[in-house]
């Protein structure tokens, strides 16, 4: 059986970051996804697909994306069920990311403003040095989707991937001979 999801989109709002009872990080987010075609008045119409991060990359993402962020997801799609307060059973399609990608750089996403309430988490921004795009994995096996959370905690982040581009050139031409192209 394959359950394979590949979205590409923009974070209708702030990732909403919470912790299970147990301390484990869960981020919830609705991802707006273009359609590939226009209706017939022209326009493009977008899907807003409601998706699930758990453990350290739930944190890693909140804090590296605000409302707006272009990221890129992989995962899987997972439908649970629940009784709500007035009995009745409620059932949830989403897709619980594994991985993520950030496809804008770091001051694009910086210039975006916080959301202030109960979505943003009031953290400061970490400061980290990467590029237009960084992937994160997170952990298999999320288990089951827990509906109380406690509220969010602060995270320090030192710097990671701090080293330079090892591929930038600096503005000068890179000189490659045609024996040095595999095809």
């Amino acid at each position: 059986m394959i359950n394979n999801v590949v979205l590409v989109g923009r974070l209708t709002k702030d990732v909403d970051l919470r912790y299970t009872s147990s301390g484990t990080a869960v981020g919830t987010f609705a991802l707006a996804v273009n359609r590939q075609f226009t209706n017939q008045a022209g326009e493009r119409e977008a899907d807003f697909i409601n998706c699930v991060i758990w453990r350290k990359s739930a944190e890693n993402f909140a804090n590296f994306t605000r409302k707006g962020s272009l990221v890129g997801i992989t995962g899987r799609i997972q439908t649970r069920n629940y009784d709500n307060q007035q009995g009745q059973r409620v059932y949830v399609t989403e897709v619980v990311a594994d991985n993520f990608t950030l496809l804008e750089s770091k001051t694009t996403t910086e210039q975006r403003p916080r959301e202030t309430g109960a979505a943003s988490s009031n953290q400061a921004a970490p400061s980290a040095n990467f590029g237009s795009s960084k992937s994160f994995e997170s952990n298999q096996n999320q288990g089951q989707y827990n509906n109380q959370y406690s509220s969010p905690k602060q995270n320090g982040f030192s710097d990671f991937n701090s080293t330079a581009d090892p591929f930038s050139s600096n503005g000068e031409s890179i000189d490659i001979s045609d024996d040095d192209l595999p095809f």
